[in-house]
């Protein structure tokens, strides 16, 4: 239970890091980029499993409709369901377009030959456990990090406590 709160605080990381790279990018600023490019990044993509959290975002945003209308109205459960299930199937055809964005993403800040070079390390057995594992790495290293801030946060004051309680003191 506990590895899945940190897969999913892992990949809610990865999300949000990946939302402010989108953000980042210039709309006004269309590059172009070769198909060898953009199949480069997609297959770095791949390998580091940098878009398996975004496999939730349509069954969430179903969830969350179906929610808004089922609170309005429900009397209409069974109805609200099925349209929702035959938008969200019919939305889902729109998934490579998020792809793109994001392919355009990696390609606009590593190069054709770099990007190959992630995907080719990303391949080894270390790789594939790093991308693996990479959500509850980091879900933990912030736990640790938020937990010796605290300690320190203790510690600081403490030890400014003790400090000037000899100024007054004196």
């Amino acid at each position: 239970m506990l590895v899945k709160s940190l897969n999913a605080i892992g990949k809610s990381l990865a999300g949000a890091a990946l939302a402010i790279a989108l953000l980042s990018v210039p709309s006004v600023a269309q590059e172009s980029f070769s198909e060898a490019h953009l199949d480069a990044a997609r297959e770095a993509i791949i390998a580091t499993r940098s878009t398996e959290g975004f496999d939730n975002i349509l069954p969430d945003v179903a969830e969350r409709t179906r929610a808004l209308f089922i609170r309005s109205n429900p009397a209409m459960t069974a109805e609200i369901d099925r349209v929702v299930n035959e938008v969200a199937l019919e939305l889902a055809s729109e998934r490579p377009e998020l792809d793109k964005i994001i392919y355009e993403v990696w390609a606009r800040r590593f190069s054709e030959e770099e990007l190959k070079q992630i995907a080719e390390f990303y391949n080894t057995e270390a790789g594939s456990k790093l991308a693996k594992l990479g959500g509850q790495l980091s879900a933990l290293s912030m736990g640790a990090a938020k937990q010796w801030g605290d300690a320190l946060s203790e510690q600081m004051v403490a030890i400014s406590r003790e400090r000037l309680q000899q100024l007054a003191v004196e």
